[in-house]
């Protein structure tokens, strides 16, 4: 019983073809980075400041919150008081 069978030769230049075919454009993907429509943004961007940082996460945190209340706000209103509306129209 054999558990590995013999590779021919074309099979294995085949394989290694395949794999440097892959390298290389793994390397061509590489060196087009930056030349995009999105180069410039990257070109142009740069490590925040930890000022900036802070402010940034200071803003983001505000923004969750207030979207967080408002839906908690119309949980609210629709648990509270649309039974009270139902009642009131008799549905």
């Amino acid at each position: 019983m054999k558990l590995f069978k013999k590779r021919e030769k074309n099979q294995d230049q085949n394989f290694i073809q395949r794999a440097w075919d892959l390298q290389n454009r793994l390397e061509a993907r590489r060196n087009r980075i930056g030349k995009g429509k999105y180069g410039r943004v990257l070109k142009m961007a740069r490590k925040p400041t930890n000022d900036e940082f802070v402010k940034t996460s200071k803003i983001t945190f505000a923004g969750i919150l207030l979207v967080g209340g408002l839906g908690f706000v119309i949980f609210l209103i629709a648990k509270q008081l649309a039974p009270w509306i139902a009642e009131a129209l008799g549905i």
